[in-house]
């Protein structure tokens, strides 16, 4: 998407301004169909953060995240417990952190899809 969608520019910046992690949102982008929870971006650095400290291959990215967020319009979503979608399963099945460009997103809806073993 060469201009972002101004709706999903709000979405994200409600997100950002609440401090919330509660909105479900999926997404298509680059072909990739990924679900799950926006997170304010503060937070989802945080998160990062904490999971390569505890890391002895990549504990020193961690600093990387730890810089301040610019506040503005929002540009990227930031998604933690997401999952990229293939197939029948979620990849990774716990949930994952991913960060996405929203001028990248093709379509996007509410909501994130889970699947069930029946």
């Amino acid at each position: 998407m060469s201009k972002p969608d101004k709706l999903l520019v709000e979405v994200a910046a409600l997100v950002e301004s609440g401090q919330s992690n509660q909105m479900s949102l999926t997404v298509v982008t680059g072909g990739a169909v990924i679900t799950g929870r926006l997170a304010p971006e503060a937070v989802w650095r945080q998160r990062v953060s904490e999971v390569l400290t505890d890391s002895v291959r990549v504990g020193e990215f961690s600093a990387v995240f730890d810089t301040p967020v610019t506040n503005g319009q929002p540009t990227h979503l930031h998604f933690h417990v997401a999952r990229i979608l293939q197939g029948t399963v979620g990849i990774p099945e716990t949930g994952g952190m991913y960060r996405v460009a929203i001028e990248d997103v093709s379509s996007w809806t509410v909501g994130d899809f889970s699947y069930f073993d029946h």
